[in-house]
């Protein structure tokens, strides 16, 4: 389980705490935005993360549609997955390294 610590100012004393499931949902959500990307459904449903002294560091396995510019979407991964961890969190996005590991193809027309 992760843990950070938020004091806005010196009078507010707690401690917010995110279980690794949570930020995993967030990551998941992020790669849900970007179009022509699926999230593979793996034992671990392909979300990897480590929390790092620097960061997080996320390994992603997705399926992309074969009409898709790869590294373009890999970028649009990255920066969502970055956004939405960031904003939503209190944690810093060290690395996010997408693996695509399975290209869509539509159905051949009979």
């Amino acid at each position: 389980m992760a843990h950070i610590r938020h004091d806005p100012t010196a009078t507010q004393k707690g401690k917010i705490t995110y279980n690794s499931g949570i930020v995993s949902g967030i990551v998941a959500l992020a790669i849900s935005e970007v179009e022509e990307v699926t999230l593979l459904n793996t034992k671990n449903k392909g979300i990897k993360l480590s929390f790092e002294k620097q960061g997080i560091v996320a390994d992603i396995s997705v399926k992309v549609d074969n009409t898709c510019n790869v590294s373009s979407l890999a970028y649009k991964i990255q920066q969502s997955i970055k956004h939405n961890v960031e904003s939503m969190t209190k944690y810093k996005v060290a690395t996010v390294n997408v693996h695509v590991l399975d290209v869509n193809f539509p159905d051949a027309a009979v």
